[in-house]
């Protein structure tokens, strides 16, 4: 069997779908051989970020909206294959992620989006999908996946590593020499400034966090966030735009006077550094060194807040131990796939909470 697998990931960010063709040579060894981002439509992502919150007729517009993401994600997949010369049946599988709309792990699901049938007929490459259900089945919270995949690839015999992966949300792996890893969300990532932003600047993103710097963080909003029950949990914990959105944000901002929108903003980059700070000081304080990947990873202001808040650690990027901090999570899903077409489990139950570990995904042939 080939051991070309391609990875498809688009995450609470809504910015786009990542797709990242690897080879994969057990026992330990990924190659990322191309990749690329396949931007949504304005239209597409308007769908998708509707799709999040109840309102009417949510089947006929999933099912439309899993379509046109399918397509999107086709189309990426083939321009990766003509780049490198390479035939669909040169691939053993895509594991695609699909787009998350709902994720309710203490209701017992995790609702992604992306016909992978349609996606499986589209590119003629078998597709594995629907990754996290199995583990919710199994009791966990189905995410954060990704940490098993950092695990197999990065650990380190004789120190401890921590990497955060910072995209919409953020999330931890805490892998100690000789212990299972660890790992769990730790609240906001990007998605609450994405979203401000978009409002005030009408821009997708604040680059570098540029908007940010030229605010100042309000102390007392930034305390009354950081207050909030989340952040007390202890993993295995999970969260989403279910829990952190607009009207999370705006129930915190109606406590307040009217503050200028970029003090809001420098205060939501410091909400984001200070929870994923206070998680490693208090999950990972014998690592040495903070390893960012995601989409969070350009955001310089963010590691200007993140070194700050851990001064006996480097916070550096996955770069660092050869991985493209952008790729990380495309890379997981392709990885993901090659574990289920091999039988092998897929998931860390001390990072999800899941009893025993599960081979995950759904496999839908070519």
């Amino acid at each position: 069997m080939s051991h070309l697998h391609v990875g498809i990931m688009s995450g609470t960010s809504l910015d786009g779908i990542d797709i990242a063709i690897t080879e994969i040579t057990p026992p330990q060894q990924v190659r990322l051989m191309a990749a690329c981002c396949v931007p949504f439509p304005d239209s597409l992502r308007n769908d998708l970020l509707a799709l999040c919150s109840p309102d009417t007729n949510e089947i006929y517009r999933a099912g439309i909206a899993g379509q046109a993401w399918a397509r999107l994600a086709a189309g990426g997949v083939t321009s990766l294959l003509e780049q490198l010369q390479l035939s669909p049946n040169q691939i053993a599988t895509i594991g695609s992620h699909g787009q998350t709309i709902r994720h309710h792990p203490d209701l017992g699901f995790s609702l992604q989006i992306g016909a992978p049938a349609l996606l499986a007929e589209l590119t003629k490459i078998c597709v594995i999908s629907d990754f996290r259900s199995r583990d919710i089945a199994a009791g966990g919270e189905g995410a954060p996946l990704v940490p098993a995949f950092h695990d197999w690839l990065l650990r380190d015999s004789a120190t401890t590593r921590t990497l955060v992966n910072v995209g919409g949300f953020a999330n931890l792996t805490i892998m100690r020499p000789g212990q299972p890893a660890t790992g769990f969300d730790s609240g906001p990532g990007n998605v609450l400034l994405d979203y401000w932003i978009n409002q005030h600047l009408g821009q997708a993103y604040d680059h570098a966090g540029d908007w940010a710097r030229s605010g100042k963080v309000l102390p007392e909003l930034l305390n009354s966030m950081l207050n909030d029950g989340y952040f007390q949990r202890t993993g295995p914990k999970s969260t989403g735009r279910e829990y952190f959105n607009p009207y999370w944000l705006h129930q915190q901002l109606g406590n307040f006077p009217p503050a200028a929108p970029e003090n809001v903003q420098a205060t939501l980059v410091e909400l984001s550094a200070r929870s994923i700070g206070q998680a490693a000081s208090q999950y990972a304080s014998d690592s040495q060194a903070l390893y960012l990947c995601g989409g969070g990873a350009r955001n310089i202001l963010l590691i200007e807040r993140l070194a700050h808040h851990l001064p006996s650690m480097q916070v550096l990027t996955t770069a660092e131990l050869g991985v493209d901090p952008d790729w990380m999570e495309a890379m997981a899903f392709a990885w993901l796939a090659w574990r289920c077409t091999e039988r092998l489990a897929g998931n860390l139950p001390a990072v999800t909470g899941a009893i025993g570990e599960r081979i995950l995904g759904a496999i839908y042939p070519a």
